[in-house]
């Protein structure tokens, strides 16, 4: 019987035990038995990311509202914590991307007068010159800086050698042969400017306020990006009697860049012979007048954004054999908006009066992802050979596509033109045919309106569609 009741003890405290054991495990289940921590909290998209999510993070961050139905209500609520929790692996979450460029170009952008930017030069002028000479061989580096000052500088001798890179010389004008920047007023007369370099300008004009002013002065520049009188960041610069010649590729002999500004040309011989530089590339305001301007290897202008050429009495011709960069049409004048945010946005012209426009290879105008107005007033017009287009507005390489057409404006006063006028579906063309003003096909040709007396449109044998419809002989 003793033996019975120690058994009994034994197995009673044996129960006992598992009870215990069994009450624990329950409760400690039970404390983590809540809501799984998902995706409904956000931080399950950070920790469980694999390596192909994190880097698609931030556009899934930006792109929560255009989930699907049933995981929209979770996801808003996720995009509203993820920066409200606690610390997390660095890892798996990355930072709000930065804004991107092209927005509002101009004042806030490279090249803008708000910008700063650290200047170095062989020779700082602060007051008059006359017969001095000066030289820079650094990288990077100004020959002649005139910073906040007004300084005239006379019969004068510049070299430069040594390149920079692309923004800094190109917006700002460091490695410029002449830079005038803050505010300056720069006469140069009767000098001598020769570069030999890689974004090696010839006379820069930077910044709101900033005015140049360049007479009877030889400008020669042999580097690629090396235009001869550039103008950025809302700056005037005036020339007259001034000779430019540049070879490099990429070297307009009058050249403008970000934030754009205010040139004003008079007499004088701009020529370019490089790849992609035109003898007029404009993202300003320019106006030349009574010179003769040659582009051997490139459009002879070429307009970007919101932007003017204005000629007056020029000599100009063009030889747009080969294409540059992301150009498909061979063409005398280019007028378009590549969207990189160095031109402002808004609507471009084209004006000339008198004087003789030469193309040596392909249409006269070619007009893509912008709206632009064209007036011409009594000029001279010599054709290419390999060409029948006089005007071609039609989508190209820039802008979104079913968009990205060319919209003219085409005014003709006392004006006679002879080729054909291509437009499609996305671009749009407007004619207005003035008083002692005739048009002569040579190819079929599509327009949106026309205004004028139809009885000065030479068909020449081709069809005329204004507006979809086909106009009779």
């Amino acid at each position: 019987m003793e033996k019975f009741n120690r058994f009994f003890i034994f197995l009673l405290c044996i129960c006992m035990i598992l009870s215990t054991v069994f009450t624990c495990a329950s409760a400690f289940n039970g404390r983590n038995s809540g809501p799984s921590r998902s995706s409904s909290s956000g931080f399950s998209h950070g920790s469980n990311m694999g390596p192909q999510d994190r880097g698609s993070f931030n556009q899934s961050r930006r792109q929560s509202y255009s989930m699907q139905p049933q995981h929209q209500e979770t996801n808003e609520q996720s995009f509203g914590q993820s920066f409200q929790m606690g610390p997390m692996n660095q890892n798996n979450m990355t930072e709000p991307p930065a804004k991107p460029e092209g927005d509002n170009p101009g004042s806030d952008k490279p090249g803008s007068n708000n910008d700063k930017t650290e200047y170095t030069a062989a020779n700082t002028v602060t007051e008059n010159s006359v017969g001095e000479s000066y030289s820079s061989s650094d990288n990077g580096e100004n020959a002649v800086l005139v910073s906040g000052s007004n300084v005239t500088i006379s019969n004068a001798t510049v070299n430069k050698t040594g390149s920079s890179s692309g923004d800094s010389a190109d917006f700002y004008g460091t490695n410029a042969a002449v830079l005038a920047a803050d505010g300056s007023n720069l006469t140069i007369e009767g000098t001598t400017v020769t570069t030999d370099g890689g974004h090696a300008n010839g006379v820069f004009s930077y910044g709101n306020g900033t005015v140049v002013n360049v007479s009877d002065t030889t400008i020669t520049t042999s580097g690629n990006n090396s235009g001869g009188l550039m103008t950025t960041g809302g700056a005037t610069l005036n020339a007259e009697n001034v000779t430019v010649s540049t070879s490099g590729n990429s070297s307009a002999a009058i050249r403008s860049d970000r934030g754009g500004g205010t040139v004003s040309v008079n007499g004088g011989s701009y020529s370019a012979s490089g790849v992609g530089s035109p003898a007029i590339y404009s993202t300003a305001d320019i106006t030349v007048s009574n010179a003769t301007l040659n582009a051997s290897s490139s459009e002879a202008v070429v307009i970007e954004g919101g932007n003017s050429v204005t000629l007056y009495g020029v000599d100009i011709t063009g030889n747009n054999s080969r294409l540059n960069g992301q150009s498909t049409v061979n063409t005398n004048v280019l007028i378009y908006q590549s969207m990189s945010g160095d031109a402002s946005e808004g609507n471009s012209t084209f004006n000339m009066s008198g004087g003789t426009m030469t193309a040596e290879t392909g249409a006269m105008f070619h007009v893509t992802n912008v709206t632009t107005e064209i007036n011409l007033d009594s000029v001279d017009f010599n054709y290419a050979s390999d060409s029948n287009v006089f005007l071609s507005a039609t989508a190209d390489a820039w802008g979104k596509s079913g968009s990205n057409g060319g919209n003219v404006t085409l005014n003709l006063t006392n004006q006679t033109i002879v080729g054909a006028i291509v437009s499609d579906s996305s671009s749009s063309v407007s004619v207005n045919l003035g008083e002692n003003s005739t048009w002569k096909l040579t190819g079929d040709s599509s327009i949106t309106n026309f205004t004028g007396d139809l009885a000065n449109v030479d068909l020449n044998g081709y069809t005329l569609i204004i507006n979809g419809v086909a106009v009779t002989a």
